[in-house]
């Protein structure tokens, strides 16, 4: 499946170049006629953004792809004019993975006090402007239909506004563990060696340092990030959860049921799996939503994986570019382009 493909979609592989490029030509025997409008998609991978950024203000590109930062959409749009860039949610989370067959992880109270040092604001100041959001596992309102209102969401242990609370609990937890300014716990942290990963891990090293861990950070390429997640190979990680939609059955039945194929750390709770079952099977939207906020409160009393924020992406296009729509609740269900056109 990685080197050849298959599909009945509006292209079709032509060609893989590792660190280079993906080529697509038009599915003639496409099953929606007279789609798509596009003879061709040439896919070119340039590791650094800024680069890319540049690349595409001379020209060179029709569209940027997999999401800028809100500085580089800024960027694109100062040092051009004819670009029209959108600002989306992606319905990805940043969050703090533990491995709790480690020790001294394997200890409740230590993950919770990692949890109460994150200072959520601040990696939504630092690197969205702002513009991010602060949720748990489900997508955040008003972007979200089933995400926890601010409000209730602030009663979630390590959801709390005070900051400062927090992080004085996480303190006294850590000196219960006999930790303390003169003994000081020593960590690793792993991230895939991109962008979206690496900027909150910097900002998550700092954070940690206020509880009384020394974290240090170790980069993976992308080609062994995943792998290493599967085999539970990290002790300390900070991952992005990128949901296909805003809908709770595909992310609970993904990422936190029992031996579910995104649960990376392996969390599970049967009493949670039931909860899961029960909120799938009720018909009622708003009952629902209830039973869905019960799982968020409880996945966060666990400490199965504390999420951070969410970003928004931006998207920038060539004004001669068009019939390009961009999800609002997903990075993976508005690139088929099968109703894109250049109009050039």
């Amino acid at each position: 499946m990685r080197q050849n493909p298959v599909g009945t979609g509006p292209f079709k592989f032509v060609e893989f170049k590792a660190n280079e490029g993906v080529k697509l030509v038009r599915n003639a025997d496409y099953w929606k006629k007279d789609r798509p409008y596009l003879d061709a998609i040439e896919y070119t991978i340039i590791r650094n953004m800024s680069t890319a950024v540049l690349a595409f203000v001379s020209g060179k590109f029709d569209t940027t792809f997999g999401g800028l930062t809100v500085p580089l959409t800024r960027d694109v749009t100062s040092q051009s004019s004819q670009a029209v860039c959108e600002l989306n949610p992606t319905n990805v989370s940043r969050n703090l993975l533990l491995n709790p067959d480690v020790a001294p992880f394997d200890k409740p109270e230590l993950r919770r006090a990692m949890a109460l040092s994150l200072d959520r604001k601040s990696f939504v100041d630092i690197i969205t402007e702002g513009k991010g959001n602060i949720g748990g596992v489900m997508l955040p309102p008003p972007d979200g239909v089933w995400g926890v209102p601010s409000d209730m969401l602030a009663t979630f242990p390590g959801y709390g506004t005070d900051v400062k609370k927090n992080r004085e609990e996480a303190r006294a937890i850590m000196k219960q563990l006999g930790y303390g300014p003169d003994k000081r716990l020593s960590v690793k942290v792993v991230t895939r060696d991109i962008p979206p990963f690496r900027d909150p891990a910097v900002i998550l090293l700092d954070h940690l340092k206020e509880i009384y861990v020394d974290a240090y950070l170790e980069p993976v390429d992308t080609t062994q990030w995943f792998p290493r997640l599967n085999r539970k190979d990290y002790v300390v990680a900070l991952n992005l959860t990128g949901n296909g939609i805003d809908e709770p059955d595909q992310n609970f039945y993904e990422n936190y049921v029992c031996g579910a194929e995104g649960n990376y750390n392996k969390y599970c709770n049967p009493e949670l799996d039931k909860m899961v079952d029960r909120q799938s099977m009720e018909p009622d939207q708003n009952k629902r939503k209830t039973l869905v906020w019960e799982i968020e409160k409880k996945l966060a009393e666990d400490g199965a994986r504390a999420i951070i924020f969410y970003a928004p992406a931006g998207n920038c296009r060539q004004p001669h570019v068009k019939g390009l729509t961009i999800m609002s609740n997903s990075i993976y269900n508005g690139w088929r382009f099968e109703d894109v056109w250049l109009d050039k």
